[in-house]
């Protein structure tokens, strides 16, 4: 899996099994999924042929699964819980009276382990509860009119089930209780830049962290002078043993290592894939030893 923003769109990328539960959703295999911010006077006539034409202008045909919002992706909230990945963009319009108006919250959870499609539907159903369990504790009502869910999954099959008390199942529970509130602050504060990134950490305790490339206390953890761009590196685990390595973990098992990996934090090469975040990690290779001769 692969995910970059290109302008008002999140973009997905990998060879998926999903889910989604937006326009022109459904179940099948796709490469390309995304949510994309509309703009705030944009016509609701013709959703399904915004879609298409988000899908060719990516140059991904009809081979995606897209959902459409008035939420700037700036405002964009991605969390990392082991092998889940949980993208959320949400906001909700206060009419004067007081009662919520129209809003969307579009939520995208990405598993590296793959599902049976029985449990992409139920990792859907998992993630809308979440949604309103965190809407109800906020004091607000449970959704908006618009709201969507993609869940999607990649690799072997190793669950058959994704209910709230399974693996993947509270994972995906604990992010979305963790993103929504954040998602809905971003965008009511109005003065957010750039999108958040949050990894539930197990050090010093089980919590949530928010990473942040700016005054960064463990800097630099490679090297001087190195790229903070992908601190969270989107090839992970890319299982190339001239990168990294497999290391025994007491609690998980054999985990991918890569903490001697400094590819992408290589000046030269993260701004080659800020420029080009469709290069294959082989090609970035190829790039690194070509800038070195």
């Amino acid at each position: 899996m692969r995910y970059y923003l290109d302008s008002d769109t999140l973009f997905v990328r990998g060879a998926f099994r999903a889910a989604s539960t937006g326009i022109s959703g459904g179940i099948r295999s796709v490469a390309t999924l995304f949510n994309h911010t509309v703009p705030a006077d944009w016509s609701h006539a013709e959703p399904a042929k915004e879609i298409e034409l988000i899908a060719a202008a990516a140059g991904a045909g009809r081979d995606v699964l897209g959902l459409l919002t008035a939420v700037p992706i700036r405002n964009l909230c991605v969390l990392q819980y082991d092998f889940i990945t949980v993208f959320v963009t949400a906001g909700i319009r206060q009419e004067p009276a007081g009662e919520s108006g129209a809003g969307t919250i579009n939520i995208i959870v990405y598993s590296s382990e793959g599902m049976e499609d029985s449990a992409l539907l139920e990792t859907i159903m998992v993630a809308t509860e979440a949604k309103t369990e965190a809407m109800l504790a906020e004091g607000r009502v449970s959704g908006t009119p618009t709201d969507a869910v993609i869940a999607a999954c990649e690799g072997e099959i190793k669950h058959q089930y994704a209910g709230r008390i399974t693996g993947p199942g509270q994972r995906v529970r604990d992010a979305v209780l963790k993103g929504v509130p954040e998602a809905l602050r971003r965008y009511e504060s109005g003065t957010i830049k750039e999108p958040a990134f949050f990894i539930y950490s197990r050090f010093q305790g089980e919590h949530w962290v928010e990473w942040s490339p700016h005054n960064c206390p463990y800097y630099p953890c490679h090297f001087p002078g190195q790229a903070c761009d992908f601190c969270y590196c989107p090839f992970y685990p890319c299982k190339d043993e001239t990168l990294g390595e497999w290391s025994e973990s007491l609690t998980f098992g054999r985990v991918w290592n890569c903490s001697r990996c400094t590819l992408l934090h290589e000046p030269a090469v993260a701004d080659y894939l800020i420029k080009n975040p469709d290069a294959p990690l082989a090609e970035l290779v190829r790039y690194r030893m070509q800038q070195k001769k």
